[in-house]
C-alpha cells in the first residue's frame, strides 16, 4: 500500500491579502517584503542621520547646553520620526514613499498614533540579538511579511496603488452617434479612441473603415467620427 501524505497546513507566503470592510467590500492588500522594506528603512535612516549630524554640528556652538539639548533632539528623531510621518503622511515616511510602500491597520484603514506607536516602540525588540534578526526572521516567516511590530500593532506594510489614469482623447468635437449604441459598443468606441495612439495610422484607418457605413460617413473620416463620438460618450457620463 502507498502511504497517503499528511495535508499540508502550513500557510504560504502570499503577495495578495484579502480584507472585507465593515460596507461588506473586498479589498485587496499587497504586503511588501523584507527587501523594499529595508531599502525604505535604509532610506529613512540616511535622512534621520543627515537631520542629527547637521543638528549636533549647529548645538556644538552652544557648549554643554547643546549637548543636553541634542540628547533630547536625538530621542525625539529616532523614535517619532517614523511614528509623525505615519499617522500625518498617510502611513508613508520619506523612505516608504520612495519604495513606493505605506502602513495601514490589518483592515486596510489609516494607521492611528496608538499603532504606530506600538509598532516603532517595539523596533528594540525585532532588533535583537543584532541586525534586526528576530525583525527579519518573523517578516520572512509571516504569510503577510510582518515583523513583531506589526503582529503587535495589528499593522501591515503594503505597496501603495496608484490611481489609474485614463489615457487623453484625441482632440475632437464631441457628436452622437447615429444610432443607439449598447454598453458594449459604447466601451468598444471609447476603447479605440484611447487605445488609437498604440496602433499604427494604416491600423487605425482600417478599423475604423469598418464603421464608415453605419457610421454614415466617409471611410477616411471614420476615424475622426469615432473620435467625436467617444468625446460625445465621455462629456455625458
Amino acid at each position: 500500500m502507498s502511504a497517503t501524505l499528511p495535508p499540508v497546513t502550513a500557510t504560504l507566503l502570499d503577495t495578495r491579502h484579502q480584507v472585507e470592510t465593515p460596507e461588506g467590500i473586498d479589498l485587496i492588500l499587497r504586503p511588501a517584503g523584507l527587501l523594499p522594506r529595508s531599502l525604505a528603512f535604509a532610506i529613512d535612516l540616511l535622512i534621520r542621520g543627515a537631520i542629527l549630524l547637521l543638528t549636533f554640528v549647529l548645538l556644538a556652538l552652544l557648549g554643554q547646553f547643546g549637548a543636553g539639548l541634542g540628547t533630547l533632539i536625538y530621542f525625539l528623531v529616532n523614535w517619532w520620526y517614523p511614528v509623525l510621518f505615519e499617522v500625518l503622511y498617510q502611513g508613508r515616511t520619506p523612505g516608504k514613499k520612495v519604495m513606493g510602500l505605506r502602513v495601514v491597520h490589518d483592515d486596510g484603514t489609516p494607521v492611528g498614533w496608538a499603532s504606530s506607536l506600538t509598532r516603532n516602540l517595539l523596533r528594540f525588540v525585532d532588533m535583537l540579538p543584532f541586525a534586526y534578526c528576530l525583525g527579519a526572521i518573523s517578516s520572512l516567516s509571516h504569510p503577510t511579511f510582518k515583523r513583531l511590530g506589526d503582529l503587535a500593532a495589528g499593522t501591515l506594510v503594503v505597496y501603495r496603488d496608484e490611481p489609474t489614469k485614463r489615457p487623453q482623447l484625441p482632440e475632437a468635437d464631441a457628436e452622437r452617434a447615429p444610432f443607439p449604441l449598447s454598453l458594449a459598443e459604447q466601451r468598444a468606441v471609447l476603447d479605440f479612441a484611447e487605445r488609437g495612439e498604440n496602433l499604427s495610422g494604416a491600423r487605425r484607418a482600417e478599423l475604423a473603415s469598418i464603421l464608415a457605413e453605419p457610421l454614415q460617413s466617409l471611410p477616411e473620416h471614420a476615424e475622426a467620427r469615432l473620435h467625436g463620438i467617444a468625446r460625445g460618450l465621455l462629456g455625458s457620463a
